[in-house]
């Protein structure tokens, strides 16, 4: 059946026709789009009454199975916790629901003797005490049941005495590599575990089961087309295992996202079983495993990130994280399978490290997809920049965190130093390919997975408080949503999508006003009215 969707105001990402007014398509693809009416008769015509469209969105870098559980967690965050007494009541409200019930309930996952109590997207620069939570603080909500608190740019993790005791942490207990515990005056742990540290405690924690797994990627789903996004890219668990077969289970249920896997690649790289089939790679395939992720810092805000110059007040820059076997390894793996390689890497020592290796490196994937994909990217070198761009890389950045996270980043950066992170405007200028996302639930926002929140931070330059964030690195909002959509497409290799153009699928979404014309400082007001995944209305 030829449906013609008229009377809207479509932006396509195409450049070579940024906008039209009327679409046919036909078995989820779009046959014609124009102004006016296509040659073609239509059997059925939807009015769409003078609503902007815009193609599907794609975040490009999420973690899905994350941001499911969390939903089941302690929020960490405002509006409900300003405070750490906040979050020491909230914990107690917790642990007292879990005494009543008798069971485990409330976040805390089912299976073991010993519940925790869960929580996260805790960030101290939004705390009234301006200072992070410590196993004291959270021992008073919860002495006899371990609490484990997530930061909320995920590197962070903080822990109660019981945890500690659990997992066997003690002041004898040595940094990990690529990891550090705080410690205080005496040497005695605190309770916060940064990047590898966290390892040290995830293996006594009670797992979700499949059933649960599923069932919340299903939801997660629903939500997600909601907000207008039609596919996401799924970066890898922070613990061993991969999601191909949780997501394919999930899409029987009618998870309706087309998914691009990305496997962590520290838990497989001494695994010589571990293989990823041309099967599992389909760029036709709704679920596909795309690429190996490693981790090669941490965050601005957790102080974690490899920067060239140090944090302000300190003479720290942050740490490198991945081996130099682990990405050789990486990259002879990438090689013989013709996946991508992403990298997490947000400081700029972390970008130099990365792309120097790969620079003499030849494109493994007959250039369906950049071969090479660098997370974050705050502080890129000039000469970072300039290879990025000789060598189609992409930057795949996240707007978000300097806007929700601004307090901290200010803690940690000269005004100036604020103004010239994340440079957008830069990236492009220099020819690189660029996307934007939002690595939900990995920063401090209440609806982390909000695209328009994440847009308006592209475009305005302005933090959620009106600190001026750099002006001259802003992206026009046209640019902004080809780079949440057709440029995402293309980092993903999702064929068919990101643009509105004939042999595309049908993927739009349909917005309560005009993105293209609202005041930008409203940007974030905009709902999704309905969203449509190849041709059928999905939301």
């Amino acid at each position: 059946m030829k449906t013609l969707y008229t009377n809207a105001k479509i932006f396509t990402s195409d450049r070579n026709g940024l906008y039209a007014d009327a679409m046919l398509v036909e078995c989820g693809t779009i046959q014609w789009i124009g102004t006016g009416s296509p040659e073609d008769v239509p059997d059925e015509v939807v009015d769409l009454q003078g609503k902007t469209v815009i193609p599907g969105l794609i975040d490009a870098h999420m973690h899905p199975l994350m941001l499911a559980e969390y939903s089941k967690q302690i929020p960490c965050l405002p509006p409900k916790v300003n405070s750490i007494e906040d979050l020491v009541a909230e914990i107690a409200r917790v642990r007292r629901d879990i005494m009543d019930a008798g069971d485990s309930q409330a976040g805390v996952m089912d299976g073991s003797a010993t519940p925790w109590i869960r929580g996260w997207g805790y960030d101290e620069g939004k705390y009234t005490e301006k200072r992070s939570p410590n196993r004291y603080d959270l021992d008073r909500g919860s002495g006899d049941l371990p609490v484990f608190l997530v930061r909320s740019c995920e590197h962070i993790r903080c822990v109660n005495s019981k945890a500690l005791e659990i997992a066997g942490i003690t002041k004898d207990t040595p940094d990990p590599p690529g990891g550090s515990i705080d410690r205080d005056e005496n040497g005695e742990p605190t309770g916060i575990l940064r990047e590898n540290a966290r390892d040290l405690v995830l293996p006594f924690m009670p797992e979700e089961t499949e059933e649960e797994i599923v069932n919340a990627l299903a939801d997660l789903g629903q939500l997600l087309v909601s907000q207008g996004i039609v596919a996401i890219g799924d970066m890898g668990n922070l613990h061993p295992g991969g999601n191909f077969d949780y997501f394919a289970k999930a899409a029987e249920r009618g998870f309706p996202q087309r998914v691009s896997l990305y496997y962590m690649w520290d838990y497989f790289m001494d695994d010589p079983e571990f293989e990823i089939s041309h099967a599992q790679m389909d760029y036709e395939s709704r679920i596909r495993i795309a690429g190996i992720k490693l981790i090669g810092d941490g965050s601005i805000s957790g102080k974690t990130a490899w920067l060239h110059r140090p944090y302000m007040g300190t003479d720290l820059c942050g740490m490198p994280v991945y081996s130099d076997e682990s990405m050789e390894k990486a990259i002879a793996f990438a090689k013989k399978t013709g996946c991508q390689i992403a990298v997490h890497a947000m400081g700029g020592r972390a970008v130099d490290r990365v792309i120097d290796r790969v620079y003499h490196e030849s494109d493994w994937t007959d250039g369906r997809v950049p071969f090479v994909r660098i997370e974050h990217v705050t502080e890129p070198s000039e000469q970072a920049m300039t290879k990025a761009a000789e060598k189609g890389y992409a930057f795949v950045t996240q707007p978000i965190f300097e806007y929700s996270e601004i307090e901290t980043y200010k803690a940690n950066m000269d005004e100036q130093r604020l103004k010239q992170i994340y440079p957008f405007r830069t990236e492009l200028d220099h020819g690189i390919q660029v996307v934007l996302s939002t690595d939900a639930p990995a920063t401090s926002w209440a609806v982390p997975s909000d695209p328009f929140s994440n847009i308006k931070a592209a475009v305005t330059r302005k933090a959620y408080d009106g600190s001026d964030i750099g002006q001259a690195e802003s992206v026009d909002i046209e640019t902004a949503v080809i780079l949440y959509t057709k440029e995402a497409a293309g980092v993903c290799g999702f064929a068919g999508l990101g643009q509105l153009t004939p042999g595309y699928s049908a993927d739009f979404a349909v917005l309560s006003d005009n993105l293209f014309t609202i005041d930008p400082a409203r940007i974030d007001e905009i709902k999704v009215e309905a969203t449509y995944i190849c041709g059928k209305k999905a939301f």
